[in-house]
């Protein structure tokens, strides 16, 4: 029984963070998500009571797939230059697996900041356990070290991100323009991308 309940969950949270993913949170229906699933609405309603509460479970799940790798490699006690590669291959690899996801996160960001914000934080853990501060004191050893120019580690985060999202959010245009919309010189063009942005990064930064 437990195993089939199971099963049915899954089968409707692969089914609503499709309907979420295409449609967002306002767009989508619970009668299109039950569809989706192949589900009775009434069943649905069974497992999630209104559709506020699904996109919360889609938004954890869906973020759950980036959060924890990230969080850990960025507050790794590692150096700088190691943390920018090993956070551009993992990361371009990762979105390239889940391509619709960055753009879910930042298109419900956009919508509902503070609610979207609390689920995040809910899923990360707490309140103090800041993300990128590892990342920032990695930074700021550099700098003191003489190994990298003076830099604004939330500008060197945001670009690094930034560079490793884009490439995948926007590749329906950069495919059919750079590539003439062959798919498979696309993928090796991202392959590529993992060492190119570190490469771009710490060029950037080091003295």
């Amino acid at each position: 029984m437990a195993e089939l309940q199971q099963e049915t969950e899954n089968k409707i949270l692969e089914a609503a963070e499709k309907i979420f993913v295409k449609k967002g949170m306002s767009g989508a229906r619970m009668q299109e998500i039950a569809d989706e699933a192949k589900i009775n609405k009434s069943l649905l309603h069974y497992y999630y009571r209104s559709k506020e509460k699904l996109f919360g479970a889609v938004f954890k799940s869906a973020f759950k797939k980036f959060a924890p790798k990230t969080i850990k490699l960025l507050s790794e006690d590692i150096p700088l230059f190691d943390k920018i590669e090993q956070f551009s291959s993992s990361y371009i690899d990762l979105i390239t697996k889940n391509p619709s996801i960055p753009l879910f996160v930042m298109n419900e960001l956009n919508r509902n900041p503070k609610g979207i914000l609390t689920i995040m934080l809910e899923t990360i853990g707490t309140l103090d356990q800041n993300p990128v501060e590892g990342f920032n004191k990695s930074v700021y050893k550099e700098i003191e070290k003489g190994i990298i120019k003076e830099t604004d580690p939330r500008h060197l985060f945001v670009n690094m991100l930034s560079m490793c999202i884009f490439p995948v959010a926007g590749r329906a245009i950069i495919e059919a323009v750079e590539f003439d919309s062959n798919k498979t010189d696309y993928d090796d063009f991202l392959a590529e991308r993992k060492l190119e942005v570190s490469k771009f990064i710490i060029n950037s930064i080091k003295k």
